[in-house]
């Protein structure tokens, strides 16, 4: 059965031509003009995963990501920030607020929809029995999170230089690693390589899981 997502965004253009993409690639999607309106499809329509503007009229994204937060039924539902705010300061604004991963407009669509699968199987392998990938899996958020906080108390703090961090790659996941520091789109990865960009989405994907990383942009940092 296909993942279902919610999106929610006021701008009817990009809304539909999100909508479309992620239909596309094989997600059910339901969208939303605002954030009352979301909150009214929540209450018969469970979603696997919240996409969410924040510059909405009424109730904004951080105060609907807020009200997910305060409902046990959503508290752990994955909530993807879409949005032109695209400083650092929004960024950490974002995580601090409950989001799990943020992307500035403009966009690529490839990459929207690799870190929905990334955030969607992370939900799978947290809901998993085993319990080597459960520690594993809170392990990584809790890198995170000490990342977050390092960024936000370390300012007047003399910055050090970590130890580099040793990641077990196969060797097709780190040609595609490489593609992407050059700064190559899915598709023209899926070219250099001879295979399709389905293929190159999920080794994507596996990098952001291995990395602990939800875009691009941090994957190549």
């Amino acid at each position: 059965m296909p993942s279902k997502i919610l999106l929610v965004d006021d701008e009817p253009g990009l809304r539909e031509a999100v909508q479309a993409y992620l239909e596309d690639s094989g997600f059910n999607v339901n969208v939303a003009s605002n954030a009352n309106q979301g909150w009214d499809i929540l209450q018969s329509y469970l979603p696997d995963l919240v996409i969410t503007d924040i510059m909405m009229p009424q109730i904004d994204g951080y105060q609907f990501l807020q009200k997910l937060r305060e409902d046990p039924r959503f508290k752990a539902l994955p909530v993807v920030f879409l949005t032109a705010k695209g400083m650092t300061t929004d960024r950490i604004q974002g995580y601090q607020a409950g989001c799990d991963a943020y992307l500035s407009k403009p966009f690529d669509p490839e990459e929207l929809v690799a870190i929905v699968e990334n955030l969607l199987e992370r939900r799978i392998v947290a809901k998993s029995p085993n319990e080597g990938e459960n520690t594993s899996d809170i392990a990584v958020l809790a890198s995170q999170i000490a990342e977050i906080k390092a960024m936000l108390m370390g300012k007047n703090t003399i910055a050090q230089t970590p130890s580099p961090i040793k990641i077990d790659l196969t060797p097709r996941e780190q040609s595609v690693l490489d593609l992407v520091a050059r700064g190559l789109m899915n598709k023209e990865i899926a070219r250099d390589l001879n295979t399709s960009v389905r293929n190159v989405e999920k080794y994507v994907s596996r990098l952001f899981t291995k990395t602990g990383t939800n875009s691009r942009t941090e994957l190549v940092r």
